[in-house]
């Protein structure tokens, strides 16, 4: 977007920084970074992007409570005297996660290990070869014991 929005977008992240950090209370707030954020171009809303570290049950919890305590970060952010203090929304960034992935399987690569995917999620379905065959007329030969 153009450099008013990337300032405002700046401004929002270093006030919702220091708001979290100083004023929100909730002991379910665990170590958190507000890595950056993204206001809609009618500046009505915004994503707030958060980095945390934990379990993943850990940082679920800490996803809500934060989410809970945005409208009270909303109303501190009144001080920035802007026109329209946009709606938060908080969301987690995964991005210091994947990059340490990326940087563990290099690692592994370099020597000589074949990485192990230890989330094994599959972003596209894996086609069944053999799923093909089940379908088709068996032939005599196959149906003899």
């Amino acid at each position: 977007m153009g450099g008013r929005t990337d300032r405002l977008e700046e401004l929002l992240r270093q006030e919702i920084s220091s708001v979290v950090a100083r004023e929100v209370h909730d002991p379910r707030v665990g170590f958190v970074t507000i890595t950056s954020v993204d206001v809609s171009p009618d500046l009505r809303a915004a994503t707030v992007w958060v980095s945390l570290i934990g379990q993943p049950e850990e940082r679920r919890e800490t996803l809500r409570a934060l989410q809970r305590a945005m409208p009270f970060v909303r109303r501190r952010l009144g001080v920035l005297r802007l026109k329209r203090i946009p709606e938060l929304q908080v969301k987690h960034d995964d991005t210091a996660e994947r990059g340490t992935r990326v940087l563990q399987i290099i690692s592994e690569l370099e020597e000589g290990v074949i990485p192990e995917d230890r989330e094994e999620r599959e972003t596209l379905p894996t086609p069944n070869v053999s799923g093909a065959d089940e379908g088709a007329v068996s032939s005599p030969e196959r149906e003899r014991p």
